[in-house]
């Protein structure tokens, strides 16, 4: 599919490369950039009521009364954030005017517990959801940002760690097959981006035949399918020697020279934090690559 509508969230923290970013890619292929600018404060415990509300016993009132302050302070910080998210906007309005002026700013300061929910309702009206370096850091935004984009809506991501040239026109793509729903997805919803490559490969690690025919290749049928949508493919079948799939693949881009990886993010809904986690640790260390998830 083309990318008309991509959505960058930041966090009212975050330095501005997750929106330039951002910005370049809409730049090179045209497309409208939505901006999230959020600062979800720490989840707000209400106070017991005052007056009869507050025991009369001194260690009972104590406590009360730090449960108040504690309250008071939460607001001031909430004031702050809602500060801190106006300033970011205008910091970030005054960037886009001067880089790419087909966008929108939006802010959004909700308790952690809404974030997922915000950025849903965003990405489901945004073709591709880019996760910069700031936001990929970010332990507390990052995880609730790919929930809500990718888990919640079936949107793709695009992943861009630091140091990595981020890019919608890649010249060499890798692409993890392994016949799951997820891969399908990746594969129909990255679409475009092979179709204008010089160069695809499809890895399977540790494949097995498929049941579509008799004596059917492993990686045959999906390579089919990309053939007809005038994409020049190459299947490469891997062995894993017990080292994760993972590992697999990105040492495989490393020694094919690829400029970006496209697979199928997998995992249950208590296993997104996990997913989170490891795409931050298995770019570590690692060539800088811009990953395409669809789920």
């Amino acid at each position: 599919m083309a990318f008309k509508s991509l959505l960058s969230v930041a966090g009212a923290d975050h330095s501005d490369r997750d929106v330039r970013t951002a910005a370049s890619l809409c730049a090179d292929v045209g497309a409208h950039l939505s901006v999230l600018i959020m600062s979800p404060p720490p989840l707000v415990m209400w106070p017991p009521p005052l007056g009869d509300g507050i025991p009369e016993w001194p260690r009972q009132r104590a406590h009360a009364i730090a449960a108040l302050e504690k309250r008071y302070r939460q607001i001031e910080r909430f004031s702050q954030d809602a500060a801190s998210l106006e300033k970011t906007s205008r910091e970030i309005h005054k960037l886009l005017r001067a880089t790419w002026r087909c966008y929108d700013v939006d802010i959004a300061n909700c308790d952690q517990a809404s974030v997922g929910n915000a950025v849903r309702q965003r990405a489901l009206c945004n073709d591709l959801t880019i996760v910069g370096p700031a936001l990929l850091n970010d332990i507390n935004l990052g995880p609730l940002v790919i929930n809500g984009s990718l888990f919640d809506t079936g949107r793709p991501v695009l992943v861009v760690p630091k140091g990595a040239e981020a890019t919608l026109s890649p010249r060499r793509v890798l692409v993890g097959w392994d016949s799951r729903v997820e891969a399908s997805r990746s594969v129909r919803e990255a679409l475009d981006l092979p179709a204008n490559a010089e160069e695809v490969r499809v890895a399977l690690v540790d494949p097995e035949a498929t049941c579509t025919g008799n004596d059917t290749e492993p990686g045959a049928d999906i390579a089919a399918y990309l053939t007809r949508h005038g994409v020049w493919v190459s299947v490469d079948r891997l062995a894993s020697a017990g080292k994760p799939v993972a590992t697999v693949l990105a040492q495989h881009a490393i020694d094919t020279s690829a400029d970006m990886i496209v697979m199928g993010a997998y995992g249950s809904r208590r296993l997104r934090e996990r997913l989170f986690g490891g795409v931050t640790r298995w770019i570590v260390g690692k060539p800088p690559l811009p990953l395409f998830l669809a789920r």
